[in-house]
């Protein structure tokens, strides 16, 4: 085989059924014109999942899709891709998340790995680069995401060792279940955990070894120098607060979901904030993804009036928003209580919270007069009743069973059809598409046509699409002509700005 750049060439394929697995060898010209993330997974949904199969049966295929990028030592080339045919929609379905795990996987010597089938008791899969098990599960079957990971490390006897796992969402087939990596990154949209607990499939825990081979070492070096150098330039904000700065200004431009988007800025934006974090001392740190020197990613702890684990991380824009926002709710601390709650069970918070919202336009509309959950009335403001639903859905409780369906097949049960924000199943993400900004033009035409549904990350955008699929985070200031010169350094394929775009709605293509 001619000397490969930036990938192995190497598909994991694993059988749960069959509790069997095997290598699949992807030649060049196949990975080019499918070079992981979104591309990736519906070169195999297209080709292996059969025409009506159940989302959440044996037939439905789940695809972790590292991106060519992926693993490389530049900031931001941490992203990974996870795909199936979604619960929640019932079409393609893919979630993006950042972390460690990714990297690890492609320091392992693995492009992506494809699961099949379905196991008939709990299972988890051990990879030590080469080498593949698939090992018993039944004793971690129930446990939360920190809980399963910490077991795992040590059971495996690496305790640099990588794992994703689902938390008991994805046991439970909550459609809105996501895929956990290292505490606090989250694969969540489109009911990723809950396929992977269709296939009794509780983790993946990875440990590498390989050093990933560079077309150009010393020009990923010198790309990695140019975000150093210009951090203060183009990454300041997101260095030092992450996502949800300035949800004063946000807020007053009608950018923010408030109240199952009724519309108008929501009163208390500025005590939700990332500035709040700090102000209040929540935020005790910033941590980064692979190989990253933006360091975005925000570290709650606190002691009081809740006790949070930085463990977990803490919530970022979309978490913040959901759960608070969209539901009324103004109090920080119950916020990042939730978002470390929906950490622990595996839960999409987009999903979570705006279901949670829209059960609360439904009682005060007059639909359901009465809905409760665990005793507490789901009424607009109230923060109890949002950690209340945070558990009772995670565990499939009470009304929590019917919720934990999503929003649109609840609706089919307690009625309020007509206060639904659904596209394609899926609910919109926290982002008011009516904004008055330019970006709200943008989230209107993401909603709108977004192959997964109403996903703010999964736009018609070429270039956004693109990032996606090589495995470069959307944050990082590379414009098209960098992007095309650092998948160059990596794989030496010697690409121009035409074919990033290519790339992007390529992918689009095959995912519609």
């Amino acid at each position: 085989m001619d000397q490969r750049y930036g990938s192995w060439g190497r598909i994991l394929r694993v059988d749960l059924t069959g509790r069997t697995t095997s290598v699949e060898e992807m030649d060049g010209p196949t990975f080019r014109r499918n070079p992981g993330g979104r591309a990736l997974i519906a070169h195999y949904l297209l080709r292996e999942v059969p025409v009506g199969a159940d989302a959440l049966s044996p037939d439905n295929v789940l695809v972790f899709a590292m991106g060519v990028l992926t693993g490389t030592p530049l900031s931001g080339a941490s992203r990974h891709a996870v795909g199936a045919k979604s619960p929640i929609s019932g079409g393609f379905g893919e979630a993006e998340v950042g972390g460690f795990w990714g990297a690890e996987l492609k320091r392992a010597g693995w492009d992506g790995i494809v699961v099949t089938g379905a196991a008939s008791s709990p299972v988890y899969l051990f990879i030590r680069d080469d080498q593949v098990e698939i090992r018993d599960a039944a004793h971690l079957w129930g446990l939360e995401v920190m809980d399963t990971e910490e077991t795992l490390k040590a059971e495996v006897g690496e305790r640099l060792a990588r794992v994703c796992e689902i938390g008991p969402g994805g046991e439970q087939l909550v459609r809105f279940a996501g895929i956990v990596n290292d505490f606090k990154d989250i694969a969540g949209r489109s009911g990723m955990g809950a396929v992977m607990g269709s296939k009794k499939l509780k983790a993946i825990v990875v440990r590498g070894s390989k050093n990933l081979p560079l077309a150009d070492a010393a020009k990923v070096k010198e790309v990695g120098r140019w975000v150093a150098d210009t951090l203060q330039e183009n990454h300041w904000a997101f260095h030092n607060f992450g996502t949800g700065m300035g949800l004063d200004g946000y807020a007053r431009v009608g950018g923010m979901a408030v109240r199952n988007f009724e519309g108008g800025p929501f009163e208390d934006a500025g005590e939700i904030s990332a500035e709040a974090l700090v102000e209040k001392g929540y935020r005790v740190k910033m941590e980064a993804c692979w190989a990253c020197s933006v360091r975005c990613k925000k570290v709650v702890k606190m002691e009081t009036p809740y006790q949070i684990d930085p463990k977990y991380g803490g919530p970022e824009f979309e978490s913040i928003a959901a759960l608070g926002s969209q539901c009324g709710v103004g109090d920080l601390a119950l916020i990042s209580k939730a978002n470390e709650r929906c950490n622990a069970l595996g839960l999409d918070t987009i999903s979570l919270g705006a279901t949670v919202a829209w059960a609360m336009a439904c009682r005060r509309a007059g639909i359901t007069p009465d809905v409760e959950i665990d005793g507490e009335p789901l009424e607009f403001g109230n923060g109890r009743a949002v950690l209340a639903a945070v558990e009772a859905i995670g565990h499939r409780l009470g009304l929590g069973d019917t919720l934990a369906e999503g929003s649109e097949r609840a609706a089919a049960t307690l009625g309020g059809a007509e206060l639904l924000t659904t596209v394609k199943g899926l609910e919109l993400a926290m982002h008011d598409p009516r904004q008055r900004t330019d970006y709200g033009k943008q989230v209107r035409v993401s909603y709108a046509t977004s192959p997964t549904g109403g996903d703010h990350m999964n736009s018609n955008l070429p270039s956004r699409s693109a990032r996606n699929t090589v495995g470069m985070c959307f944050f990082l200031k590379y414009d098209d002509t960098k992007l095309a010169d650092i998948v160059n350094a990596v794989t030496g394929w010697g690409i121009g700005t035409d074919e990033i775009t290519e790339i992007g709605d390529r992918s689009l293509a095959l995912a519609r």
